[in-house]
């Protein structure tokens, strides 16, 4: 079985809050900073209680969040 972990892409976010709602345990948060874009990226700063459930990558409209496989 494969060990994964979500990789979000602060380049890509727009700040849209889709993937922050869509999570059940409320783990997403928005950063301070912005990207060059201009937006506040969200991130996942307790990644270690996220399940995994994947919902965010569901929503998030420009692919900013990605399972990412950890060796």
């Amino acid at each position: 079985m494969k060990n994964l972990q979500l990789l979000i892409i602060p380049e890509r976010c727009k700040e849209c809050g889709l993937c922050r709602d869509a999570c059940p345990k409320q783990l997403l948060i928005t950063e301070d900073n912005i990207n060059s874009s201009g937006y506040h990226p969200v991130s996942l700063p307790n990644a270690e209680k996220c399940s995994l459930c994947g919902n965010c990558i569901l929503v998030c409209p420009d692919l900013a969040i990605i399972y990412e496989e950890v060796s």
